[in-house]
């Protein structure tokens, strides 16, 4: 019989799930609308639909589910207690996701922050695949991180470390939805792209996606290639720091901006060189990589987490 464990991984719009093998490979998957105005109750009670989907699945083919791995956004103790929540996530702080789901299922539940997931997954089968001691990071509405240490996600004193998109790079710079200034990810991440690339059009009207910015920079537009060379620089920042407090093996980066590969991280790389000392990211000792396994990422790591969980 196929032993399998279920992977999850709760965005703020979909939730991604899949049954996930010993040798990584996913033998089923799924999507459906996170529909999280419904609040704790209801995105509890979406995650109970989802496992019973596959405890039926499982029932009716050669499947033996193991448990469940369930990568989700904001700060997780170890004991999967939700201690901080994103507002695309209402209600979700303050719950011990574990617990919630006994009455829904008798499958062991374990939770990790979804970058740690990320992070998990590209150690397992991704550009992390036989590494240790390296930072893996995804760009998107914020910035989140994670290192891998020992095999597994630093977690510091209480589960929250790889808060990196919180290190300030700007004193008294551009306000954050976490109440500071300053921080990194209101230059870096995806969303302070669309908010500071108009500032750079030169006064004409700018409305582009950022794939559309990367679009005409391939082509040699000016503006959007100097909007490029500045986000660029702007990641370059954050992963210098981090790179002088934690001399990592290698950087990997993922969210849907990796996906510009060699356009942009050959960029992010020759800024990173400039802004560190020497030794610290000379190449090819330290890699700067996108990312391999997308958007089933969250989903893989999760189910990676419980077959390190259940292990003997």
């Amino acid at each position: 019989m196929d032993r399998v464990a279920i992977g999850i991984d709760i965005g703020g719009t979909y939730i991604k799930s899949g049954l996930v093998g010993e040798d990584g490979r996913v033998r089923e998957q799924n999507s459906t609308p996170t529909e999280a105005a419904g609040g704790k109750a209801g995105l509890l009670g979406k995650l109970g639909q989802i496992v019973h989907g596959y405890e039926r699945m499982a029932a009716e083919r050669p499947f033996e589910l193991a448990g469940i791995g369930i990568g989700t956004a904001g700060y997780v103790t170890t004991s999967g207690l939700i201690g901080s929540a994103t507002d695309n996530l209402p209600g979700w702080q303050g719950t011990c996701v574990p617990s919630e789901l006994k009455t829904h299922t008798s499958l062991p539940v374990f939770v990790e922050n979804d970058v740690n997931a990320v992070a998990i997954g590209e150690r397992w089968l991704g550009a992390g695949r036989g590494r240790d001691g390296f930072i893996c990071l995804t760009l998107g509405t914020g910035i989140g991180g994670c290192l891998i240490t020992g095999g597994e996600p630093y977690r510091g004193r209480n589960g929250y470390a790889g808060a990196y998109g919180h290190q300030t790079v700007r004193m008294d710079g551009q306000a954050c939805t976490c109440g500071l200034r300053g921080c990194w990810e209101q230059y870096a991440s995806v969303t302070a792209l669309k908010r500071w690339a108009p500032e750079m059009a030169d006064g004409a009207e700018w409305s582009q996606t950022p794939e559309n910015i990367f679009a005409q920079a391939r082509e040699g537009h000016e503006t959007a290639l100097r909007i490029v060379e500045r986000y660029a620089e702007y990641v370059a920042v954050g992963i210098a720091n981090l790179i002088h407090s934690l001399n990592p093996t290698a950087i990997v980066i993922g969210g849907a901006i990796s996906a510009q590969g060699e356009f942009l991280f050959g960029r992010i790389r020759r800024h990173v060189r400039r802004l560190t000392l020497h030794g610290f990211a000379d190449e090819p000792e330290l890699p700067i990589l996108p990312a391999e396994l997308g958007n089933m990422a969250g989903v893989i790591g999760a189910a990676r987490r419980t077959w390190m969980s259940i292990a003997p």
